[in-house]
């Protein structure tokens, strides 16, 4: 399987074949359901996920101190779930970009899902 930015890239290109509809909403319960399902299947960590510090990050730069999503963070700035969709893969590059600035290289790790429980 492909690691989580490659699918997130893939997802962008064609995001109604991976969503059903061209959803920030979706997008989220795609990604909860890809979590679960690696989780479920004892999936090896190859390398730091791709969202880790995601949600912290969005938080931060909307100066938002609440519990709601990073998608539901990202979908009231937006004019509907098609624009916080594209907004979300503009943020995520730029969230990309800032942890490469902190980060001297890829995180990898030995644990699996079944490990965390």
């Amino acid at each position: 399987m492909d690691n989580l930015s490659e699918l997130l890239k893939k997802i962008k290109n064609k995001p109604s074949v991976y969503l059903g509809k061209v959803s920030i909403s979706c997008l989220q319960a795609f990604l909860s359901g890809y979590n679960v399902a690696q989780y479920q299947l004892g999936v090896p960590l190859k390398e730091e996920n791709a969202l880790d510090g995601f949600q912290e990050w969005i938080q931060k730069k909307f100066n938002i101190d609440s519990s709601q999503s990073w998608a539901n963070i990202i979908l009231f700035f937006s004019q509907d779930e098609k624009d916080a969709l594209n907004s979300f893969f503009e943020l995520f590059e730029e969230f990309c970009q800032s942890k490469k600035v902190v980060e001297s290289g890829k995180v990898h790790r030995q644990a699996t899902y079944r490990d965390l429980k």
